[in-house]
């Protein structure tokens, strides 16, 4: 059978999974596929981000929406290696540049949590990203925002509305039997003690809910939730929202 060749030479694609706990970014690779003669196709692009003219100087957010610029990926290791672009960390925080006016619930007003510079922490998934004042940027809503980097380490992170930020138990390194266990045979643990809680979230009159956890609480939660972080020790922490949190235990 007669095939053609498509190529797709710059096909760019969001929303990767992160490793190491850093906002996704886009990836761009080449793509070769054999289609069946009489198809023809002149390219396939994807854009993930939206280019915002120069002539607009200022972008204002509507509503509970905030605007952030993306952090940007790391390009050297701590040791000053240059990093190839598949190999450098991709981000997943950011600095507030500018915030809504907030949202109405019930009768009261509620005003948007986080402030202007403030250097936070988002879901991996979350926003629509824009290029603007030839910088990334992402717009999304403040229910996305994870929690408010108050340090350079994770451990230290403020939790907003629902969230926990929970660190993760080590992993065991050995079977009930005594058998030692490789790294990739290790079960990742869904279990870890609760370092901050969030507020809570809001109710339908505007006012926060209390969370039924509290620091220092041995935790089982749900094993495909939350978003990954690592510390600057190494240790593993994972923030999640308070409902993927399944049993305290004891």
């Amino acid at each position: 059978m007669a095939t053609a060749q498509l190529t797709a030479s710059s096909i760019s694609v969001r929303n990767f999974p992160s490793f190491e706990g850093l906002r996704p970014s886009t990836v761009t690779f080449s793509l070769v596929a054999p289609l069946k003669q009489g198809r023809s196709f002149r390219g396939l692009v994807v854009k993930a981000a939206t280019t915002v003219a120069p002539k607009y100087t200022t972008l204002k957010p509507l509503g509970d929406r905030v605007l952030v610029k993306i952090k940007t990926a790391e390009e050297k290791t701590v040791g000053g290696i240059l990093l190839p672009s598949s190999a450098q960390t991709k981000p997943q925080g950011g600095e507030v540049v500018a915030v809504g006016e907030g949202k109405t619930m019930g009768k009261n007003k509620v005003d948007i949590s986080v402030k202007t510079g403030a250097q936070i922490v988002y879901s991996k998934y979350a926003g629509t990203e824009v290029e603007f004042n030839g910088s990334n940027h992402l717009i999304l809503k403040e229910d996305d925002i994870v929690g408010i980097l108050e340090t350079d380490d994770v451990k230290d992170m403020k939790p907003l509305n629902d969230r926990v930020l929970i660190k993760v138990a080590e992993a065991e390194e050995k079977t009930a039997g005594g058998l030692l266990l490789t790294e990739a045979s290790k079960e990742k643990p869904s279990i870890g003690t609760v370092v901050a809680v969030g507020p809570g979230p809001l109710d339908e009159e505007g006012k926060r809910k209390a969370l039924p956890i509290s620091p220092g609480n041995t935790v089982l939660y749900s094993k495909y939730a939350g978003n990954d972080f690592k510390g600057a020790d190494g240790s593993e922490y994972i923030a999640l929202r308070a409902s993927d949190v399944m049993a305290v235990l004891s």
